[in-house]
C-alpha cells in the first residue's frame, strides 16, 4: 500500500517549486523505503528545477540525504530496517565491466528503484539523481543506502551524499593529493571547499583557494586554505605560480565548470601536474587548448565523477573522522530550513550567501 507524504516538486522549467502530496509505494524487490531526516539543497537540484538536466518533469527534488530505513523488499538483506543511512546516487551493480575489473567506483550500470513515486493523481515523478529526498519518505534501490554511525547528525551526514563528497574525492581519490603537495582549488562553494578540506586531510603543504567572492575565500580559510586568491582582482595563474615558487601547483581542482576557469587550471599546474574537473559544465560549453601545450606540459587531465567515491568504503570512514573531530563537516551547514523554504534557499544559493542550506524533517 502506498504512503502519502509531503515532497518538493518542480513542475516545469524555471517555475517555483511547490510542496505537494507524493505517493510512495511499499518497497519491492531490491528496494528500500527511507524516512528522510535531512537533505541538503544542492546546486544540481536547482539545475533540475531550471530544466538544465532534462525535461522529464515533474521532478521530485533532493538527493543529498540521510535517514532511517523503514522497510525493505522481500529479497533485501542489506540494509535492514532501522539502519541509519546516507543515500548515494551511484548504487554499484557488481556486474558491469568496471565492477568486474575491480573498479566499482566507476560502475557504469548504477541503478535506482524500479517502482515510480507519483503525485496523488498518479502522475509519475522523476526523482532527482534517482533519489528524490525533499520528502518525508523516499523509495530507493537498496544499494543506494550506505549504513553509517547513527550518532552522526543527519544534517551533517547527508552532505556526503553529493557535494562535499564530490569535493573531498576530487582532491583525494581522483587527484591523489598527498603530503607535501601544493593544491589549488578554483571555485570555493560547497564542492570547492570540500576539495580544500580533502587537500588538508591529505597533508598538502600549500592549499590555494581561488574565487571572486571574498566571503567564499574566507570560508575556504576556515577549512584550512593556506593562501587565497581573489580572481576578480588578480590573475589566478600568476598568483598560483607566485605561491608555488614559480612552478605551479601539483594539483589544481576546477570546481566551477567553465572553459575560462578550466584554462586557468590548466596553466596554473606544474609540469607533469594534474587538473581535476569536478565543476559541472553546461552542454553548450566548448574548450579550446593548443594541442602542443597539452602534450608538452605532460601530467594528467581528469574528470571526477562523484569524487570517484565508493560509498561503502568512503562514507563510514568520513563519518568516523567527523565524529572524531578530524573532518569539519558541520562547517558546511550554513542554515537548517523546512521543506517549504527550498525555493528561497535556491535564491540564497544563487547569490552566494550559503555553503549549504539543509532541509531538516
Amino acid at each position: 500500500m502506498a504512503t502519502e507524504v509531503r515532497g518538493v516538486v518542480a513542475t516545469g522549467a524555471e517555475r517555483p517549486v511547490e510542496v505537494t502530496t507524493v505517493r510512495v509505494p511499499e518497497p519491492g524487490p531490491g528496494e528500500a523505503l527511507v524516512r528522510v531526516q535531512a537533505c541538503g539543497v544542492c546546486h544540481t537540484d536547482m539545475q533540475y528545477r531550471d530544466g538544465g538536466v532534462s525535461d522529464e518533469f515533474p521532478f521530485l527534488l533532493g538527493h543529498e540525504a540521510a535517514g532511517v530505513v523503514e522497510a525493505v523488499g522481500s529479497d533485501v538483506t542489506d540494509p535492514v530496517v532501522g539502519d541509519f543511512v546516507v543515500l548515494n546516487w551511484r548504487a554499484v551493480c557488481g556486474r558491469c565491466r568496471a565492477c568486474r575489473r575491480g573498479r566499482p567506483q566507476y560502475c557504469f550500470d548504477t541503478h535506482n528503484a524500479t517502482q515510480p513515486m507519483t503525485l496523488r493523481d498518479g502522475t509519475p515523478l522523476s526523482p532527482a539523481l534517482g533519489i528524490g529526498a525533499f520528502a518525508e519518505k523516499t523509495l530507493v534501490a537498496a544499494g543506494q543506502c550506505t549504513k553509517v554511525d547513527p550518532s552522526a547528525r543527519p544534517a551533517v551526514a547527508g552532505l556526503l551524499g553529493c557535494g562535499v563528497m564530490a569535493g573531498i574525492g576530487a582532491a583525494v581519490n581522483t587527484g591523489a593529493a598527498g603530503p607535501g603537495d601544493s593544491v589549488a582549488v578554483i571555485g570555493c562553494g560547497g564542492v570547492g571547499d570540500g576539495a580544500v578540506t580533502g587537500a588538508v586531510m591529505a597533508g598538502a603543504r600549500r592549499v590555494i583557494a581561488v574565487d571572486t567572492d571574498p566571503r567564499k575565500l574566507e570560508w575556504a580559510r576556515e577549512f584550512g586554505a593556506t593562501h587565497t586568491v581573489d580572481a576578480s582582482r588578480t590573475d589566478p595563474v600568476v598568483a598560483i605560480r607566485e605561491v608555488t615558487d614559480g612552478f605551479g601547483a601539483d594539483l589544481v581542482v576546477e570546481a566551477v565548470g567553465s572553459p575560462r576557469t578550466y584554462e586557468q587550471a590548466f596553466y596554473a599546474r606544474d609540469l607533469a601536474g594534474t587538473v581535476v574537473l569536478v565543476g559541472v559544465p553546461t552542454p553548450d560549453m566548448r574548450l579550446e587548448l593548443p594541442l602542443l601545450d597539452v602534450f608538452a606540459r605532460g601530467g594528467a587531465l581528469k574528470s571526477s565523477w562523484y569524487g570517484d567515491c565508493l560509498p561503502t568504503r568512503d562514507f563510514p570512514a568520513l563519518i568516523e573522522m567527523s565524529l572524531q573531530g578530524r573532518l569539519p563537516l558541520e562547517k558546511f551547514v550554513t542554515e537548517q530550513i523546512e521543506l517549504g523554504e527550498v525555493e528561497s534557499a535556491f535564491g540564497r544559493m544563487r547569490s552566494g550567501d550559503v555553503l549549504r542550506s539543509v532541509v531538516v524533517l
